[in-house]
């Protein structure tokens, strides 16, 4: 058992003593044990909580790191695009022999759309920036539009 469903000895010995004082000194004296034995149980529930945010933000700041000191840069996607155009290049090959054999020019013409598109696809899914639209706007010109 973890977290609030723990038995937790230390809290029933408090209430314990708690009821057994409450039995001595009387009544009258009761709405200040129960004050004071909340706040011991609030106090052991602000160290709980604490204890449990401080473990996940831990958690979430290794989370961080880690994604941080991953290779995601020009290094990944250079070695990933080098690959890819080896492998259009050699499966082309075959691609062209068979299509030129079985429909003559328009065979292999449709054998190297196919190879082309799907390199474009590649690309684009590589870096959307390369595929975006661009205007013959200057920089400064840019930034007036947001000015308003």
């Amino acid at each position: 058992m973890t977290g609030m469903e723990a038995p937790d000895a230390e809290l029933k010995k408090e209430l314990n003593a708690t009821l057994h004082i409450r039995k001595e000194l009387g009544e009258e004296y009761e709405p200040a044990l129960v004050e004071s034995f909340l706040e011991k149980v609030e106090q052991r529930l602000d160290g709980a909580v604490d204890r449990r945010v401080r473990r996940q933000l831990a958690e979430q700041q290794m989370v961080v790191a880690r994604d941080a000191r991953s290779p995601q840069g020009s290094s990944d996607s250079w070695g990933e695009r080098f690959g890819f155009g080896i492998v259009s290049l050699v499966l082309a090959i075959p691609l062209s022999a068979i299509g030129g054999s079985v429909a003559d020019l328009p065979g292999l013409l449709v054998a190297w759309a196919g190879i082309v598109g799907v390199n474009v696809v590649q690309a684009a899914r590589l870096s959307p920036s390369f595929f975006s639209r661009r205007t013959g706007k200057s920089a400064s010109d840019s930034n007036s539009d947001w000015e308003g």
